[in-house]
């Protein structure tokens, strides 16, 4: 069965809750300032009602394989949204799924007349970095906006 991909629902937030935080776990990155201690990451639908946001989910066979969103984290400059939450679980990922999760949210966030995505990650997560540098983010020297994920080492920015 094919992959599909639709906006997150409230159904989705216990297992996305998991899946994330088993990514945080299994990379070794499961600490304060991450999206691991992050309380909205155990209410991701409710969060993702905020207006201009979106959170997209992939799925097989009703088995949800990760997601990805955009969200207009406070403090960044006008026209930035922030690209966020890009988690995929172990079995789905290397199949495209991820970049087709991210090219969803750079559309949305084209439909919603930003003009700039940020985003911050680790090290650690070197496949994703070199999925969002293959995809126009480029380095930035210092973080944006107000976000509480205090323990990011990396902050990207691609103009949209």
């Amino acid at each position: 069965m094919a992959v599909v991909y639709r906006k997150i629902e409230k159904r989705d937030n216990e297992i996305l809750s998991r899946l994330i935080k088993k990514v945080f776990v299994e990379f070794g990155i499961d600490m304060p300032g991450t999206v691991y201690t992050d309380p909205t990451t155990d209410a991701l639908y409710e969060l993702f009602q905020t207006p201009r946001s979106v959170y997209w989910i992939a799925e097989e066979n009703e088995k949800i394989l990760g997601g990805c969103g955009i969200y207009p984290t406070e403090g960044l400059p006008t026209g930035y949204a922030e690209l966020v939450k890009l988690y995929l679980s172990a079995d789905a990922r290397g199949k495209g799924i991820g970049n087709t999760l991210m090219q969803k949210s750079i559309e949305s966030a084209r439909e919603m007349n930003y003009t700039h995505l940020y985003l911050e990650s680790f090290p650690a997560l070197s496949k994703a970095v070199s999925l969002y540098e293959r995809n126009g983010f480029v380095m930035l020297k210092q973080s944006l906006g107000s976000s509480v994920h205090y323990a990011c080492t990396i902050w990207m920015d691609r103009e949209l």
